[in-house]
């Protein structure tokens, strides 16, 4: 039987994530809101994340940015920026930025032993932050314990336990199946119209934009199969209209 997995929603005060050295003093001053698409990477060190950032005023350029990349890596924190889409309806960057650990966060992150990964909903505006994990239950149980003990403010807004998902058996999805499906519904890949383009969104994976279309449907064709069983003897197809007189076939 797989464990438990607990998903967990907490609410901070922003400006002590800002004490801590989770987010970076100064960032509101130009920013509005930060929502956290997905972390790539995140271990004792430092934690690499896909975000969306939304700006105050008007944007500025990719090449503007890339002029700028060396000040703000430094402003912030940072050791590695890249913007990957910029969506001036919404005033929005969509960034891949690289930041260092602070000391506490490295402490309560072995305590957690690699058991917790950040998730959605996790948001950070100038009041108030809503952070998600999700993990083992019992290494959450642990972080919480720890934040208890050290007095840091936090509030439990939702808590809940679902069974983990580990089945390949059925042809399931891979785990590279799944960050990269996942990685493209962040980005928006899958919206109408695309708000990322296939080129773009392989730059993000480190691979060419044919081999990261041929595993976007591999995946794609694996959900299908999967629902097509799940509906055996229930899904129906839709027969093609008659032809009109006169008509050609297409």
């Amino acid at each position: 039987m797989p464990r438990p997995v607990r998903a967990v929603t907490l609410r901070f005060r922003t400006e002590d994530l800002v004490r801590l050295g989770v987010i970076p003093s100064g960032l509101f001053e130009k920013f509005e809101e930060v929502e956290l698409l997905e972390t790539l990477r995140l271990d004792a060190g430092s934690r690499l994340e896909l975000l969306r950032v939304r700006r105050r005023g008007p944007l500025r350029t990719a090449e503007e940015l890339e002029r700028d990349a060396a000040r703000i890596r430094t402003l912030y924190g940072l050791s590695r920026f890249e913007v990957v889409e910029i969506r001036p309806r919404s005033r929005d960057y969509v960034v891949l930025a690289r930041q260092r650990n602070p000391e506490r966060l490295r402490r309560w992150l072995a305590l957690a032993g690699g058991g917790i990964t950040p998730a959605a909903p996790f948001r950070v505006a100038e009041e108030e932050t809503v952070a998600s994990f999700h993990g083992e239950e019992r290494a959450l149980r642990r972080v919480l314990r720890r934040l208890d003990r050290e007095e840091f403010p936090y509030r439990l807004v939702r808590a809940s336990v679902r069974p983990a998902v580990v089945d390949r058996e059925d042809g399931g999805l891979t785990p590279l199946q799944e960050r990269v499906l996942a990685r493209a519904w962040a980005l928006g890949y899958y919206t109408i119209p695309r708000k990322v383009t296939l080129s773009r969104l392989a730059r993000t994976t480190g691979r060419s934009a044919p081999a990261l279309g041929k595993l976007l449907r591999r995946a794609e064709g694996h959900l299908v199969a999967r629902w097509l069983a799940s509906q055996a003897g229930t899904a129906e197809v839709d027969e093609a209209p008659p032809a009109r007189p006169g008509s050609r076939e297409p």
